[in-house]
């Protein structure tokens, strides 16, 4: 390994450790229904899923939770979070 090679591996282990120890903070404030409603918000809208993961970990770190956080919960994480629905009407003449 060269000395070029050496600094761009130690952001890439680091970013991954990052990312196990978010899964797993994930893993222990939602049940299994939860993170899969979260994979399938993700698959379409990534962005409104990290926003929900954000403030899940948000409560675990600050110590806000006191049980798993269900799917209905996550539900209604998901809405407040989206916010309001454009109404599209369409007219035929």
């Amino acid at each position: 390994m060269t000395m070029a090679e050496q600094p761009q591996k130690q952001p890439d282990r680091e970013a991954q450790e990052r990312r196990m120890m978010r899964e797993a903070a994930l893993r222990m404030a939602l049940t299994s229904e939860a993170r899969q409603r979260l994979a399938n918000v993700r698959m379409v809208r990534p962005d409104l899923a990290n926003a929900v993961e954000e403030y899940v970990i948000q409560l675990a770190s600050s110590g806000k939770l006191r049980s798993a956080i269900d799917d209905d919960q996550v539900k209604q994480m998901l809405a407040t979070l989206q916010g309001k629905k454009r109404d599209i009407t369409i007219r035929r003449a």
